[in-house]
C-alpha cells in the first residue's frame, strides 16, 4: 500500500507508516511492523515514540520480548525517547515469557529515566 502510494505521488510520511505499522500490529504480523519501521529513516523520515510503541506493543503481543528489549535500546539512539508506553510494553513482554529479572531491569531504567508510571 504504502508503495502504490508512492508510485501514484501520495504523500508518504511517518503518519502513514505509523498506520501502516497500527495494521500490522493489529493483524499480530510483528515482522512486518518491524521492517515497517526500519523502511522510515530510509525515506528520509523520522520516527516518533508512536511509532516505536506501536512495534513494541506488536512484538510484545506475539512473545518477541528479545525484540521489545532491542527495540527499546535503540530508540535514545535515534533521539526517540522511551516513554512510560514504551517501558510498559517491554515489561509486559518481559512478564509474558517469565523473564522477570528482565522485566526489574526495565522498570529500573524507567526510573533511571524519570519516566512516571
Amino acid at each position: 500500500l504504502l508503495v502504490s502510494m508512492s508510485c501514484d505521488r501520495l504523500h508518504v510520511d511517518e503518519i502513514s507508516y505509523t498506520a501502516a505499522i497500527s495494521a500490522c500490529e493489529r493483524a499480530s504480523r510483528w515482522r512486518a511492523a518491524v521492517e515497517m519501521l526500519s523502511l522510515i529513516p530510509a525515506r528520509q523520515l523520522k520516527a516518533n515514540c508512536i511509532s516505536y510503541n506501536t512495534v513494541l506493543s506488536a512484538c510484545d503481543k506475539c512473545g518477541q520480548w528479545l525484540i521489545v528489549l532491542h527495540l527499546l535500546g535503540l530508540m535514545p539512539r535515534t533521539t526517540v525517547l522511551p516513554d512510560e508506553v514504551s517501558y510498559g510494553s517491554a515489561i509486559s513482554a518481559c512478564g509474558r515469557v517469565g523473564q522477570w529479572q528482565d522485566a526489574l531491569c526495565c522498570l529500573k531504567r524507567m526510573a533511571d529515566a524519570s519516566v512516571r508510571a
